[in-house]
């Protein structure tokens, strides 16, 4: 019997070292939890203060650590299902509201419902929490969020004497067809529309005259329905390229940034980009030049537009998921959010945020973008499954085409319609 206790006792020691390195994924034996916080902040302000926030919790919160791993919005979709599906998840995510619902709905994200506080739920208004909400669940916190505005060469307005557009009374789009034309000369275009993604600039933008596109019928599907609405924006576009010539075609393919020293040297008036290209123009203007933001045209619906806000979120593996809610709420108190929203040249959801006299300045337009916020409503695409691939497969090669005058606005519109119809049922069975 003597023998035998010694090697019991060494047996049960096994067992118990064990399950305690299976049963608390994240912990070290006698250590705290480590939370992987995976950022696709990439300006060197955005980053900054993003690792400045991860380490003043790390200060105040010995027991919960945070490891700040660093992603990339060029790959993150392929990345997160990479890692979903091999168990490798990030704690704590950072993406896009366009971007979850595929994840949300094959349950590789955290329902946050019940696990932020109250605070934060009443701070960022319903509309905004909608891109993130997919059937009865939250998955995202949506914090930041980009409206699309004009970029004008203030010059060029003034020695024009075209009217000022403001958010209280902004242009209509026959207006802004007109102003393109009239900015126009021999060598420069009213207006550039770098439409290299066109499918989110044109949704996003037709908001404002209407147009939603994606439709949610009796029984539930949602449907492709191509309305007049949804027309004002791609035609506008077309106009002024293949018809005033007051924008040139060389540019629909090209992003926001390729545009930026054509604008600088006199070629372009306008050129419609999201907000946050303002930190990229305060850095490469040539001195001297003056530019201004404006609001985008408005329709029948005015200034809405839609807008995919960025999002944390929770995975549905991560063992310690209070811990990271908690984390969440860290960074997105009031002064954090404001500190995220300038370091990303963004405009913050929180209602409390957006108060911060540092968002309501003239310079740099800031002003402007924050008399938008309250018309940002959810991106039309949000909830929609299977909207990647008919983005990908329909409405960008049928989008570019259109623009570039190679179809007309039948054969976008059958597209979008027919083809894009028989996509999204595949994902509605």
């Amino acid at each position: 019997m003597r023998t035998r206790r010694p090697l019991a006792r060494a047996f049960l020691l096994v067992v118990v070292l064990l399950l305690a390195s299976c049963s608390a994924p994240g912990r070290r034996a006698g250590g705290p939890i480590t939370l992987r916080f995976q950022s696709l902040a990439w300006q060197q302000e955005s980053v900054a203060a993003n690792k400045a926030l991860v380490r003043e919790w790390n200060a105040s919160h010995p027991d919960v650590r945070v490891a700040y791993v660093q992603g990339s919005w060029d790959s993150v979709h392929d990345q997160l299902l990479t890692s979903f599906e091999g168990g490798e998840a990030p704690d704590v995510i950072h993406d896009a509201s366009d971007d979850l619902a595929d994840f949300a709905y094959g349950g590789y994200l955290a329902d946050l419902t019940d696990l932020l506080p109250a605070r934060l739920r009443a701070d960022i208004p319903q509309a905004s929490w909608e891109t993130a909400t997919f059937g009865r669940g939250v998955y995202g916190v949506p914090f930041l969020q980009e409206p699309r505005v004009l970029i004008a060469n203030a010059t060029w307005l003034r020695s024009a004497k075209v009217r000022i557009p403001t958010a209280g009374h902004p242009w209509s789009w026959a207006e802004f067809r007109q102003v393109a034309k009239r900015l126009s000369g021999p060598g420069r275009y009213g207006v550039a529309w770098p439409l290299k993604e066109p499918v989110s600039a044109t949704l996003n933008l037709s908001l404002s005259a209407g147009g939603r596109l994606f439709h949610r019928e009796a029984d539930g599907r949602v449907t492709v329905r191509f309305t007049s609405g949804d027309a004002v924006v791609p035609s506008t576009v077309h106009a002024q390229v293949a018809v005033d010539r007051s924008a040139p075609a060389s540019t629909l393919g090209s992003g926001g940034s390729d545009t930026l020293p054509g604008f600088f040297g006199g070629r372009y008036a306008m050129v419609p980009l999201g907000f946050s290209y303002r930190q990229q123009i305060v850095q490469q203007a040539p001195e001297g030049f003056r530019w201004e933001v404006l609001p985008a045209p408005a329709g029948a619906s005015g200034l809405t537009q839609g807008v995919s806000p960025q999002t944390l979120s929770v995975s549905a593996d991560c063992p310690h998921k209070k811990e990271a809610a908690a984390f969440i709420d860290f960074l997105l108190r009031p002064k954090n959010m404001v500190r995220l929203a300038l370091g990303d040249w963004m405009l913050p959801t929180g209602t409390q945020a957006l108060k911060d006299p540092a968002l309501h300045t003239t310079e740099n337009g800031w002003a402007t973008g924050t008399a938008l916020a309250a018309r940002l409503s959810p991106a039309p695409a949000q909830s929609v499954r299977g909207y990647p691939e008919w983005k990908d497969k329909v409405a960008t090669p049928a989008f570019q085409e259109y623009y570039s005058g190679a179809i007309g606005l039948a054969e976008l519109r059958r597209r979008l319609v027919k083809d894009g119809n028989q996509v999204l049922a595949r994902y509605q069975r």
